[in-house]
């Protein structure tokens, strides 16, 4: 089977990391090699500029300082982990890729989503996902789940209207290309998720 890239994005609180760790676990169950992987992050690299984006700390940097981040930490993660992964017929698994930075770094903090697109595209060598869950989720309950599970970082702690501007523009991107996302309503249970993105892979793999 020939490689496949799978990402996974949505508002913060919508339950990526779960969804991403059950589809890997049925991926392997069924005897489909696959590589689970993140972003900001997913190399020793990317791990450390990761730290440097999510620590509450940085509050002074500036929007355009952490879009540069993102597409450093981006390259560095696709050189070495993405696209070596694909050329080996894996099917590879990211908590959020390029959709994030559309969503989080231009239409949330007021930069151009076309040049952010650009720096993703140099950084990836053009590299676009296969397929993209997104978990669809309100600002409020999402924030209302990170309170939950112990607090937010340097960008979960960003205010409400915010984090509705974020949800307004992966629900956008996804209307603007229906054939690579499926939206799924994050308020459905963990194993209705896990089903309806089962279904959906099943499609893809021809199983």
């Amino acid at each position: 089977m020939a490689g496949l890239f799978i990402t996974f994005e949505g508002p913060d609180g919508a339950g990526k990391s779960t969804q991403v760790k059950k589809l890997a676990d049925w991926l392997s169950a069924s005897g489909i090699a696959c590589r689970v992987t993140r972003e900001p992050g997913g190399t020793p690299l990317a791990d450390k500029i990761r730290q440097m984006l999510l620590d509450p700390a940085n509050e002074a940097m500036v929007p355009k300082t952490e879009a540069l981040l993102y597409a450093a930490s981006r390259a560095q993660h696709v050189a070495e982990v993405i696209r070596p992964a694909l050329q080996n017929g894996q099917v590879v698994i990211c908590d959020r890729y390029t959709d994030a930075s559309i969503a989080y770094q231009a239409v949330g903090l007021g930069l151009s989503p076309d040049m952010i697109r650009r720096w993703s595209e140099e950084a990836t060598d053009g590299l676009w996902p296969d397929r993209t869950f997104l978990l669809d989720l309100p600002a409020e309950l999402g924030m209302a789940r990170i309170r939950e599970r112990g607090g937010p970082d340097r960008i979960e702690g960003r205010g409400i209207e915010y984090h509705q501007r974020v949800r307004d523009t992966f629900l956008a991107l996804a209307e603007r290309e229906p054939e690579r996302f499926i939206v799924l309503d994050s308020r459905q249970t963990i194993d209705e998720l896990a089903e309806r993105i089962r279904q959906e892979m099943k499609r893809l793999i021809g199983k």
